[in-house]
């Protein structure tokens, strides 16, 4: 197997254990006060990472990274919930935008300076610095946030029931859909540009943080549209995600249609997240801390679709140019599930 195909079941691995863990974990931590919760799950990840760090071999750290991954959902969970229990209704889409504009920062500064780090001093130290990061965050946690009384038992039976019903499931598709599509090009972006563009490292590394960049551009207008249309929101970034897909294989033979490509791709495929999260949270109204979770799976879901759908274009021999082709096709199916679920 070649290595590129290692590096994306890698981050399948990660993104189906945040699929199996958000419900189970939510359930399980609903039982606990926010604050000793979220120190929990930090503190997962905090052990996860550190074992990344040492892993003695590829399956080692596999497993690292399945640990970590079980945490996740849980976070954003509980994030949703306590951002749109704050604000008015008509601003609800946006406090979640606000929510997931760490998302953003993170790909802005984080992912290019973890790259940077791996590439120049080695990938076991990307892990250490990640696991100091959760270190503070725990203790940022243990001080910041006030005590709080415990959580009742949730109803496991009613709120599980609760995902089963059509519109919910249809939500969650979508946003499955939505992120596979996303992730089939960014899965591979580096490569890509590699291939198409020819672009050195530094380019590389600078297209990482303009990427970042249209993530924010795109997680502030989503949320700020969403409040005014969840469904016409969705549906016109969706449509702009496939079409900067589609033109990517094209704009990126010159360096500059790379980074105006990419720009626009980055803002579509993160504007669709406020509606795509309210969406689910709206139709699950009954449940709203597990849907929200579980559709945080749905998210990683969607990130190993991308992945491992990326993955298999280039195992058959295919281009790096087919790779966003799938992920526009991707990006097509999202668009029809959530046309779906409004008739």
């Amino acid at each position: 197997m070649s290595k590129v195909w290692l590096l994306g079941m890698l981050i399948t691995a990660y993104a189906l254990g945040v699929m199996i863990g958000a419900p189970f974990m939510t359930l399980w931590f609903g039982r606990f006060p926010r604050r000793k919760a979220l120190i929990l799950a930090m503190i997962i990840f905090t052990i996860g990472n550190i074992l990344a760090a040492i892993a003695p071999n590829y399956w080692g750290l596999m497993a690292a990274r399945i640990l970590t991954s079980l945490n996740h959902g849980v976070f954003f969970g509980i994030g949703s919930i306590v951002a749109t229990s704050v604000v008015p209704k008509d601003k609800q889409a946006s406090a979640v935008a606000t929510m997931f504009m760490g998302l953003t920062i993170a790909n802005i500064g984080g992912v290019p300076l973890a790259t940077w780090v791996g590439q120049n001093i080695g990938w076991r130290m990307s892990f250490a610095a990640i696991a100091l990061l959760g270190v503070i965050t725990m203790l940022s946690l243990w001080k910041a946030l006030p005590e709080d009384k415990a959580s009742q038992r949730p109803d496991v039976k009613a709120e599980l029931k609760v995902l089963t019903r059509l519109p919910v499931v249809l939500a969650l598709l979508t946003t499955v859909m939505s992120a596979g599509a996303m992730f089939t090009l960014y899965t591979y972006i580096a490569p890509s540009l590699q291939n198409i563009t020819h672009a050195s490292p530094m380019f590389i590394t600078l297209m990482l943080v303009l990427i970042g960049i249209g993530f924010s551009i795109g997680n502030h207008l989503g949320g700020k549209f969403a409040d005014l249309s969840l469904t016409k929101t969705l549906t016109s970034f969706l449509l702009l995600l496939m079409v900067s897909m589609l033109l990517f294989p094209i704009l990126a033979q010159t360096q500059i249609g790379a980074a105006l490509a990419l720009i626009v791709w980055g803002a579509a495929a993160f504007a669709v997240v406020p509606p795509l999260q309210m969406r689910v949270m709206s139709v699950a109204h009954e449940a709203p801390g597990l849907a929200s979770s579980v559709n945080i799976g749905a998210f990683n879901l969607g990130n190993a679709l991308g992945a491992t759908a990326g993955g298999a274009v280039l195992s058959m021999g295919m281009s790096y140019a087919a790779v966003s082709i799938a992920g526009a096709v991707l990006t097509a199916l999202g668009l029809v599930l959530g046309l779906l679920q409004d008739y």
